[in-house]
């Protein structure tokens, strides 16, 4: 059997950013959104049960036998470190590994707008960081929590499943709390933490009516919240909190998500084509009067258009990221037009580059020169 470890420190090797494990074919990595095959041996259903025996404790191996699922953390000697689930498909083992950059970005090397940063200065109330898996959400949500352990004296918890970036104490005083390692689930963690101090705390995930109640409670007693969600926009974000309660509580529910949401950050990872890499396109929302009053009275409609004519402040939609970061040559004109909510207004706006838009003297008509 080939370990574990030698699979992960060639991964890095190669700069990939996720490594998959599955029985009868060889490890595969995904390198800038591409799946390669790895130079190692087709992988036996012995081979991934000792894998995974060789990153947890004989408790956490029968409780993944049990469950058939299993989220934790492993890291290779040299400090590189990985999120890993390991499940069952086919009714075989399976493992599929996250890498986890050494190094925390700082929020301007993600290119995103400096409105982001400035949340980090908020008080109180809750931002939510939210986009499909693999979307870079853990990423944009640790740059934040560094750009607060640089600048403010606070203590800081998270919850986590599992524990991603590994947070030093710099100016903040940090705690790191993994699910399933150190408290059982999500809703013990968020029930204590209330009694730990803390001044900021982060939630690796809104998952269910549980963890959702408790997070905005968390925000509602005046503690500065993070967290994430599965969604792919700001108004889909507050529809699924909401509806995650039952209908007699749902009024309840929008007037305390509008006095505690302070903004919604939803973002999509595109390929690069400057460089190697990824790059984030992102909507955001600020929870003004306005969009607040659009919560309370459950217009939750008219929040696009909000965004759309708020940019001055701030806010912007999908689709002006996605012309931003294409007129700035970090992505793909087609891919742009095609993960665009109007692919057929996207296509008129971006001018390929190959085509040289030129005012001539005296003309109201562009002249395209290649």
């Amino acid at each position: 059997m080939t370990d574990i470890k030698t699979i992960l420190a060639k991964a890095i090797e190669n700069g990939a950013s996720d490594v998959h494990i599955n029985v009868g074919i060889p490890p595969i990595l995904r390198k800038n959104t591409e799946l390669i095959d790895m130079d190692f041996p087709e992988v036996t259903e012995k081979d991934v049960e000792e894998m995974i025996s060789s990153m947890v404790d004989a408790d956490r191996l029968k409780e993944f036998k049990q469950n058939k699922d299993l989220d934790f953390s492993t890291y290779l000697e040299d400090g590189h470190r990985f999120r890993v689930n390991a499940h069952f498909q086919r009714e075989t083992m399976a493992i599929s590994f996250r890498v986890i950059p050494n190094e925390i970005p700082m929020i301007e090397d993600l290119h995103l707008l400096p409105i982001v940063k400035e949340l980090t200065d908020l008080p109180r109330g809750l931002v939510l960081v939210t986009g499909h898996t693999g979307s870079g959400k853990s990423t944009t949500l640790a740059a934040m929590i560094e750009s607060i352990n640089i600048k403010y004296r606070k203590r800081i918890m998270t919850l986590e499943d599992p524990v991603e970036y590994a947070l030093e104490n710099k100016e903040c005083m940090i705690e790191q709390r993994e699910i399933g390692a150190d408290c059982p689930d999500f809703a013990s963690g968020l029930k204590h933490v209330l009694r730990q101090d803390p001044d900021i705390i982060m939630v690796g995930e809104m998952r269910d009516l549980e963890t959702i109640s408790f997070t905005m409670t968390a925000a509602e007693t005046g503690h500065l919240v993070f967290s994430t969600l599965h969604t792919i926009n700001s108004s889909q974000t507050i529809e699924r909190i909401i509806d995650v309660y039952s209908a007699a509580q749902q009024n309840q529910i929008r007037t305390m998500l509008a006095n505690t949401l302070q903004a919604v950050i939803s973002q999509t990872l595109f390929k690069r084509v400057d460089e190697p890499g990824m790059v984030p396109c992102t909507e955001i929302l600020l929870c003004t009067s306005a969009v607040r009053n659009c919560i309370r009275e459950n217009r939750i409609y008219e929040i696009p258009n909000i965004i759309e004519t708020s940019r001055r402040l701030g806010m912007q939609n999908l689709d002006y990221s996605i012309a931003e970061m294409y007129s700035k040559g970090y992505i793909d004109r087609d891919e742009a037009v095609m993960r665009s909510s109007n692919p057929a207004k996207m296509e008129k706006t971006l001018v390929p580059r190959d085509v040289e838009m030129v005012q001539a003297p005296g003309s109201a008509k562009a002249k395209r020169k290649r």
